[in-house]
């Protein structure tokens, strides 16, 4: 592969992932009620758990979206 379709590929994967992350965010804020009951059926937690859950997931894939996706993304454009 070269250098110009590595750079487009992380591009893309890069966006994606934030597209799956603001609809995470978006669904967790909107139908919040919804999710927890949903996930209430099968655990049982209180509602301050369910949100530290959800909140460290955001931010542990917001984590792996910018140290896999976008510093090698900046990387590539540096040495480019």
């Amino acid at each position: 592969m070269t250098m110009h379709a590595i750079k487009d590929v992380l591009a893309w994967c890069a966006g994606l992932n934030y597209l799956i992350l603001f609809i995470w965010f978006a669904i967790f804020v909107l139908a919040h009620d919804w999710m927890y009951e949903m996930h209430g059926r099968w655990f049982k937690f209180s509602v301050e758990t369910f949100d530290v859950i959800h909140y460290a997931g955001l931010a542990i894939y917001k984590i792996g979206i910018i140290l896999f996706n976008l510093v090698p993304l900046v990387a590539i454009c540096l040495v480019s």
